[in-house]
């Protein structure tokens, strides 16, 4: 018995070491296509978003002075010459209040074996600074563009109401940013409002700086048109939430904030066939060992006798299930792929075990082991946080069965030891 059981193990670590190249190879090969992918997918419809809040500068004119060394050519000597110019002074000023409504429309887009997490957004953004300076001056305002991989449709940029102000282009961050400047008086409001329709990739976020900053009178309400909402790491959880139709409203609303965080959203993950496919086989051992042990104490109790080289098969009919699923999901859809190489699986073993044990058994005690063990267990795959609590639960369910029912056994029996009286057992 302990030669057939070491053959089995062996069978199941030589099969075990395949499936292990097979997930290799699948991780390998999903890499190098989101690696190729991506930046032509961020060409096409456009990259990861952040947008920063306009940053303000408060500006005056003052006298500065500069002294200069300067030498006669002809009596070759020096006299300090003294001038004096004109300058503008700038100094950073915050927003007394920021307004602002963001739409999140997420339409997945596949490229090659990959989707990708693409959406529009919408934004508006109304935007208002007091002059608290003693002095009259001007107020310079920066708007820098999330990323210059993307396109801004429908573009508007008031400051004071007046939409003919030419901003200046300057450079700076991941794209172009412009700057506009109007004259203010002291105790002056000045308002200015922002608005675009862009297209962007995996996630967008709102940011208030590069540092803590301070922010005053700030509500930013975001609307998406779906349900699994999720924060970046990093980012601040809104106020409020409320569920509109397939979507959420959410809101962050902050009368005096300091605060180096961001506000974000990540758009919700559809299953790539690749990555699954990998993640699937890297746990199949678990599977075939649950299988495994399910035949062992059935054909024990059964008094089956089942060779390591049928186990050899039913390892390999296993094999054959997840090296179908890899190479079908390049041709089919995620589900179909998975529904046929889980039908030709199983068809596998319980034609093998009707010809070696009978079909009654081949169906009912194998066959519905396989359907658990491996379609099942593999199907927790897909439901992304719920996968370790789904195999949990079988795990706990098949326990509680074997010990049920080789509760009776005795194993130095089985195992050709000499059977303890039962008046010596402890």
């Amino acid at each position: 018995m302990g030669k057939r059981i070491a053959a089995v193990v062996g069978v199941y670590l030589l099969i075990t070491a395949a499936w292990l190249v097979l997930g290799g190879s699948m991780s390998v090969r999903s890499m190098d296509l989101s690696r190729k992918l991506s930046p032509e997918v961020a060409g096409l419809w456009g990259n990861r978003q952040v947008q920063q809040a306009p940053e303000l500068e408060f500006g005056w004119w003052t006298t500065k002075i500069e002294t200069e060394e300067v030498t006669d050519p002809a009596t070759k000597k020096t006299k300090i010459v003294t001038r004096t110019r004109q300058v503008i002074e700038r100094k950073p000023v915050i927003l007394e209040k920021s307004t602002v409504n963001v739409a999140l429309d997420l339409a997945h887009r596949q490229k090659g074996l990959l989707w990708y997490s693409t959406y529009q957004v919408d934004f508006a953004g109304e935007y208002g600074y007091r002059q608290n300076e003693d002095r009259d001056g001007f107020l310079f305002v920066t708007y820098r563009f999330p990323t210059s991989q993307a396109s801004y449709d429908d573009f508007r940029f008031q400051l004071q109401g007046r939409p003919d102000l030419q901003p200046r282009e300057i450079s700076g961050g991941d794209g172009k940013a412009l700057q506009y400047s109007v004259p203010v008086r002291r105790g002056e409001h000045v308002d200015f409002t922002l608005a675009y329709r862009s297209r962007g990739l995996d996630f967008w976020r709102y940011s208030f700086g590069s540092s803590v900053d301070q922010v005053r009178n700030f509500t930013l309400t975001m609307n998406t048109n779906f349900a699994d909402i999720d924060f970046p790491e990093g980012t601040i959880s809104p106020n409020t939430k409320e569920r509109r139709g397939d979507g959420w409203t959410l809101a962050w609303t902050f009368n005096n904030l300091i605060s180096g965080y961001d506000i974000g959203m990540d758009m919700p993950a559809k299953l790539n066939p690749g990555p699954l496919a990998a993640q699937i086989s890297f746990f199949a051992p678990l599977s075939l060992l649950f299988f495994f042990i399910w035949l062992f104490v059935i054909t024990l109790l059964r008094k089956v006798d089942l060779h390591p080289l049928n186990y050899l098969f039913l390892g390999a009919a296993f094999f054959a299930f997840h090296l179908l699923f890899a190479y079908t999901v390049d041709h089919l859809a995620l589900i179909p792929a998975f529904l046929l190489s889980s039908a030709v699986s199983v068809f596998l073993v319980v034609s093998y075990l009707r010809l070696v044990v009978g079909l009654r058994f081949a169906a009912l005690e194998a066959g519905g082991a396989q359907v658990l063990y491996l379609v099942l267990f593999s199907y927790a795959h897909f439901y992304e946080g719920w996968t370790g609590l789904i195999v949990t639960c079988g795990s706990i369910v098949t326990l509680f069965v074997l010990m049920q029912l080789t509760g009776r056994i005795n194993w130095s029996e089985k195992f050709g030891q000499a059977k303890v009286p039962t008046a010596q057992r402890v």
